[in-house]
């Protein structure tokens, strides 16, 4: 059995040097040639796969399209074990055996020689939805479903186009994300990294050439997001040539480097090869069967994990190693504000069943509130009471956490979300009346102190100077420093937070801070860790499946423990981060690197 690496190419690409490959580099498109690979060649003792054809016209996530796609079962293949996929955009280009990638060809060849697994191909066309008159255009899909990056694509595979082929084909394949590949060239290079960005759980292994990760869709903001997310268990090829494309979108070959140095600084596993190249299948064809050794070696030995020890973002500073997210509690009907006291005793709210519940430090759970009149954001305050902005009832609450009494603070004001100051002022947001109030500590009398439409989240900076309300729809968490009579000044869009390009939503909501500064924002995104200076480091993806987090507080006994609420579940992940605590002594953080 041959080992990776086998050819110059790889140990070019070991190096991360600008490939040459030991090919022929082209001066112009009609000059471009690169010599075939032997192993994309059918050799004779081989066993041939067979490719069958099919079409799918069902789809619920791409309604009318029309799709043609092809799968390759190899000769091996045997329905008592589950096969790995390997799954092909723009299928027709990698179907066939006598033009372009020889996919047919190279999987015979590594299969044979076990450089491979078993694998099924699926090679899907994008889809075309028909006009209804022979004298109107057809919708051709293609940009739609490849170049866009929200996780529609992905889910399209697996909801609706693997189950087809398994059902209709009668194929085991096997549902392990290590067992899964996925390749595309162009804006199927861009569809088949942000299909297994967003579901890990599903494809682990990417090759792309001349991938579109540029300005059609919004995917020339993946390598940023890629940068500021904890990483994920991926490894990754990229192909690209310096002649590449260079349009109103973007310029590809920047794209690709760009790309590549994102991936590398987040710690992926990834290689490259590059060359002269023009925007085509001529290159990454060449060097195809060795790409698959790299993306396959060492399967069912070692899978393809996280490498957080070897990122360079802030996931190595911010987390515990080994660590994830944990579920608390589940099957809620919005699971919304969290306090967690000292002894690390957990309280959170379900607003529409209108309960308080509590969980103790060894697991139990019981609702101690029957009826919290929907109360959703709550706050521990300095008196040992927990605080809530009961919206259904228009007050703000107050409950003895031993006896469960409850004292109405406030009367006649809607509310979503509060924080309670070391000295016992009261702050909540009215997203409905487009205002921020104030309880003063002393008069308990209530003072709107900002005209501010959309208001959600609120907490309180380590030191308690400022106050951070964030604005749901936007992606600005707003900052004003707190003046002596409780009162707001100096507000500004401070906090820049991430937005999913397809969403257009920050969906900004329950906040917290560290000791050191940090902002801790629930996002549409995930959870959002900010620095000092407004700048979103680290985005912290929920659980796949789960819904969007919208609230978050550290406990714990070292306040190292971020809680997380996300519509009908409560997650917790240990952190290196230390939460601050707004009902406690303000604690002044270091100055920030600026």
């Amino acid at each position: 059995m041959r080992t990776f690496p086998l050819r110059t190419v790889f140990l070019l690409v070991a190096f991360q040097s600008i490939c040459s490959l030991a090919l022929a580099q082209p001066k112009s498109r009609e000059t471009e040639s690169y010599p075939a690979h032997p192993d994309s060649k059918q050799k004779p003792g081989i066993p041939a796969g067979d490719i069958i054809e099919g079409q799918f016209n069902d789809s619920q996530l791409y309604p009318g399209t029309k799709r043609n796609y092809w799968i390759y079962v190899p000769k091996q293949y045997s329905s008592d074990k589950p096969a790995p996929l390997m799954v092909f955009q723009d299928g027709r280009n990698y179907a066939k055996r006598d033009g372009g990638f020889n996919v047919p060809n190279v999987f015979d060849n590594l299969i044979h020689s076990q450089e491979m697994p078993v694998t099924i191909g699926l090679f899907i066309e994008p889809g075309v939805v028909p006009a209804p008159t022979s004298d109107s255009q057809d919708r051709f899909n293609r940009s739609y479903e490849y170049d866009s990056v929200d996780d529609r694509y992905a889910r399209f595979l697996i909801e609706e186009m693997i189950p087809h082929v398994v059902k209709n084909h009668a194929l085991h394949i096997s549902s392990n994300p290590d067992d899964r590949a996925i390749c595309g060239s162009s804006s199927g290079g861009i569809a088949a990294l942000n299909a297994a960005w967003h579901r890990p759980d599903s494809f682990r292994r990417i090759f792309t050439t001349v991938g579109t990760y540029v300005g059609l869709r919004g995917a020339h903001e993946l390598s940023t997001i890629i940068r500021k997310t904890e990483p994920k268990p991926l490894r990754v090829f990229l192909q690209d040539g310096s002649n590449d494309n260079n349009i109103y979108g973007g310029d590809w070959w920047m794209a690709n480097q760009s790309m590549l140095r994102s991936l590398q600084f987040a710690g992926y596993e990834v290689n490259h090869a590059w060359s002269e190249g023009f925007h085509n299948g001529k290159h990454g064809a060449s060097i195809f069967p060795d790409v698959l050794r790299w993306l396959w070696k060492d399967h069912g030995k070692t899978p393809v994990s996280k490498h957080i020890e070897e990122c360079k973002n802030d996931a190595k500073d911010f987390l515990v190693a080994g660590s994830d997210w944990e579920l608390v509690s589940e099957g809620h009907e919005w699971a919304e504000g969290l306090a967690i006291t000292d002894d690390g005793t957990l309280y959170f709210t379900d607003v529409p069943a209108s309960k308080l519940y509590r969980i103790t430090p060894d697991g139990t759970r019981s609702v101690v509130v029957e009826d919290t009149a929907k109360a959703n954001g709550i706050a521990l305050g300095p008196d040992g009471k927990l605080y809530g902005a009961c919206s259904g009832a228009e007050q703000i609450r107050a409950w003895d956490l031993k006896s469960f009494a409850m004292e109405v603070i406030a009367k006649g004001t809607r509310s979503n979300d509060i924080v309670v100051r070391h000295d016992g002022t009261i702050y909540f947001t009215d997203p409905q009346g487009g205002k921020v109030w104030m309880i003063d500590k002393a008069t308990r009398e209530r003072k709107a102190v900002d005209d501010f439409r959309e208001c959600n989240g609120i907490t309180l900076s380590a030191d308690q100077a400022q106050l951070f309300v964030a604005h749901f729809p936007n992606r600005f968490v707003h900052a004003a420093f707190i003046k002596d009579d409780g009162s707001l000044q100096y507000k500004q869009p401070y906090f820049h937070l991430e937005i999913p390009v397809n969403l257009l939503q920050g969906q900004l909501d329950g906040m917290c801070t560290t000791k050191d500064g940090m902002l801790v924002c629930s996002t549409a995104m995930g959870i959002q860790i900010c620095d000092q200076p407004g700048r979103s480091h680290l985005i912290l993806p929920m659980p796949i499946g789960s819904k969007r987090p919208c609230y978050a507080r550290f406990g714990g006994p070292d306040r190292k423990t971020l809680y997380v609420a996300n519509v009908d579940k409560v997650w917790k992940r240990e952190m290196q981060l230390e939460g601050a605590l707004p009902w406690k002594s303000p604690v002044k953080p270091p100055k920030p690197k600026l």
